[in-house]
């Protein structure tokens, strides 16, 4: 899969079948929505593009108006939309910059200048919701005659559906702030993950006895935070059980070197053997939250932490023993 900043590049596709949107935790929906997209491509013979924002619209209208309470959690990080996508089949992803200029498009600016000359589409799918332009001025019956006057095909899939429920990156904000991980994961086909890079921190963990991975979230709103049980992919050939804090560490001093960002810290319950100490820095790690704990919790100095930690452990292994003679792939398949 190809990804491009903007569109001015001479490797884009110039024709292409394409979908608009945030994409924010690639739900099923989105999953059906894509699928959809990729079969229209292969008849066409042209590429499979989705269009996204980066930041989030909404991110950028709260910063303008000074407002940061408007910014909706982010459920995912980008490169993990990246990953969603291309497990999806999508040939190319075009990341547009959401600033003053964009925000300014009126709907026909936006036909013209980037669907029609940018991006070469020759099909749009879009959701039954899609709005688009300044002030949100553009809906599907403009696109559709937009399509028809200037050489383009228009759909429109309806709302996907789970027993009854409306499949939305906001029902899925609500589960992971609810700490409702099993209805994530139904919403999104699996269980709730974020991947990165493993970075350094203070290295507090390994003083109190709890060495941690640390990943960055690289945005200041996580749809879910807390402490959860969770599984670890990328250190071993199998899976290995932790218990992760996803948030601001309140009971940190300023001295963090992570401070002010959002940090998911998981500690192995069973750290590999053969895993040396500075192995892990670096590496990319998957880490699913299959479970929430409790909410973070501001401890009074270190010896609090260290016990509160410890609960912690203790707390996620009866969650593991309460899977006990489960595969990975049936409890994967049990909480979707």
């Amino acid at each position: 899969m190809k990804v491009f900043r903007g569109f001015h590049h001479p490797d884009i596709a110039t024709a292409c079948a394409l979908t608009i949107g945030n994409f924010d935790g690639v739900h099923r929906g989105h999953q059906a929505m894509l699928a959809l997209l990729c079969a229209e491509a292969r008849q066409r013979g042209v590429r499979s593009s989705v269009l996204t924002f980066e930041p989030h619209p909404r991110d950028y209208f709260a910063a303008v108006s000074a407002k940061p309470e408007l910014a909706p959690a982010r459920v995912g990080t980008l490169r993990d939309k990246l990953l969603d996508l291309e497990k999806c089949g999508i040939d190319q992803v075009v990341v547009l910059p959401f600033g003053a200029h964009t925000a300014a498009m009126s709907p026909q600016q936006f036909i013209s200048q980037v669907l029609v000359h940018g991006l070469g589409a020759r099909y749009v799918l879009v959701g039954d919701d899609f709005r688009f332009g300044a002030k949100r001025a553009g809906d599907y019956s403009m696109l559709d005659a937009a399509g028809d006057a200037q050489g383009f095909d228009v759909a429109r899939m309806n709302s996907y559906e789970v027993h009854g429920l409306r499949v939305s990156s906001s029902a899925v904000r609500e589960a992971l702030g609810g700490g409702r991980m099993d209805d994530a994961a139904r919403l999104l086909g699996h269980p709730y993950c974020i991947s990165g890079h493993v970075v350094h921190g203070r290295k507090l963990g390994r003083e109190l006895g709890f060495r941690t991975l640390n990943l960055r979230f690289a945005h200041w709103k996580p749809a879910a935070s807390g402490i959860f049980a969770v599984l670890v992919h990328g250190l071993s050939e199998r899976p290995l059980r932790g218990v992760a804090n996803l948030g601001i560490r309140p009971s940190l001093d300023p001295d963090d070197v992570n401070g002010g960002r959002v940090l998911l810290e998981t500690h192995c319950l069973d750290w590999p053997a053969s895993l040396a100490d500075q192995e892990a820095y670096g590496k990319i790690v998957r880490v699913e939250l299959l479970h929430k704990l409790h909410d973070e919790l501001r401890y009074d100095g270190l010896d609090a932490l260290k016990q509160g930690i410890a609960k912690d452990c203790d707390d996620a292994r009866l969650f593991f023993a309460s899977l006990h003679g489960q595969t990975h792939r049936q409890v994967t398949r049990d909480r979707i």
